[in-house]
């Protein structure tokens, strides 16, 4: 049962991402006159067509991991475009519509996350507070004489000069452990000073700062979060508060995570080409698989969360530029606009090979992560 429920979590999270990717582009292309040819769900064998009165097909294709939208483009040497078509093919529009054409399915995905994350706080979700149990030896806290129960209720972000107070009327509620974990990856990430403002046992108002240089380095092999010394304290859930917005605050409030998650999970990505990220950390599709599906049977409202974290995440990954991915063509784009003229076919196909080589040996090197994970004894 528990395997058909992953397998079940898993497609249902592919389809989602990729259809809501997918018809980013496409309405992108529409609303830009471009014919669409084909709207394809899935890779290999065909397993249901329709052909729209539009002249575009749409294609269930029988591997799920992944899709495409096929547009009439002059520049693919595969089709034959009639004079009559030829005002609604991709390489004749400005460059403007072609980069909007483009960007619609990461912008689709950041979309989806938003929309996901505000169906969440629309309906209410329980939230564990920011109350913090007693800091490690040596961390951080623990040398600002945070205790266990202290309860962070504010945040405030510090500049980079070291003499700055923080400004009392300036702290930004927080309303949860989890709004907090955010905000404390922001500033590692960031190398950025905050102030936190607490409650003790006793109700008393506390003010504690910690500056730039005193914040723990993002590392493969350190808990960020244990060298701070800031760990929640585990509640009943009798002590949770709820989270429950109105439609438009949770809309907001959704659309400041979505930033915040991908700001920081930017940063993250860019760690691995500095180092302060390693390659064993990648996940592939058992990942993906296994996240889905206990995520699944906890509950609707994390198996949404999931989604939307996903969904960030295969935005984030397709602007990437790299050939292949909708990053390439827009490095292809601004080449055109500083240079005032096309990356010619034939370099393209080189670079298109090149990426295609560094796609698949990055899914190889995540799926063989995945093996260790779930194989390894």
């Amino acid at each position: 049962m528990q395997a058909l429920i992953t397998l079940g979590a898993f497609l249902v999270t592919l389809g989602v991402l990729v259809s809501f990717h997918e018809y980013g582009h496409f309405l992108a292309a529409r609303l830009c006159g471009v014919k669409v040819l084909r709207f394809a769900l899935g890779f290999g064998k065909p397993l249901f067509t329709y052909h729209a009165s539009n002249g575009t097909e749409w294609v269930l294709a029988s591997i799920p991991l992944g899709g495409y939208v096929k547009l009439l483009d002059g520049r693919d040497s595969q089709q034959t475009i009639s004079a009559e078509d030829r005002p609604q093919s991709f390489d004749v529009k400005p460059l403007w519509q072609r980069s909007l054409i483009v960007a619609a399915g990461p912008f689709a995905n950041f979309l989806l996350a938003v929309i996901l994350f505000s169906v969440i706080y629309v309906s209410g979700v329980p939230q564990l507070p920011a109350r913090l149990q007693a800091p490690p030896e040596q961390s951080i806290a623990a040398k600002l004489g945070i205790a266990a129960g202290d309860q962070v209720v504010g945040w405030q972000s510090l500049s980079s000069d070291y003499s700055a107070t923080p400004v009392l009327e300036e702290f930004d509620p927080v309303p949860s452990w989890n709004a907090l974990r955010w905000l404390l990856l922001d500033a590692i990430t960031g190398e950025e000073g905050f102030a936190l403002e607490m409650q003790d046992a006793s109700g008393a108002r506390l003010i504690k700062s910690f500056r730039k240089g005193d914040l723990p380095l993002i590392s493969p092999e350190s808990d960020p979060f244990q060298a701070l010394g800031l760990l929640p304290q585990l509640s009943p859930p009798s002590e949770w508060k709820e989270l429950k917005l109105g439609p438009m605050d949770a809309l907001g409030f959704a659309t400041q995570r979505v930033y915040l998650i991908t700001k920081v999970s930017t940063r993250l990505m860019l760690g691995l080409f500095t180092g302060k990220t390693t390659l064993k950390q990648l996940g592939g599709p058992l990942s993906i698989a296994d996240m889905a599906g206990k995520s699944a049977q906890v509950g609707w409202q994390p198996f949404v969360a999931f989604l939307a974290l996903m969904s960030i995440s295969i935005g984030l990954l397709n602007l990437v530029p790299l050939p292949m991915l909708d990053g390439g063509q827009l490095l292809y784009d601004a080449w055109e606009l500083v240079a005032g003229k096309r990356i010619s076919l034939s370099l393209q196909e080189k670079l298109q090979k090149v990426g295609f080589l560094l796609l698949i040996s990055l899914s190889l090197l995540a799926l063989f992560n995945d093996l260790q994970r779930y194989l390894s004894p």
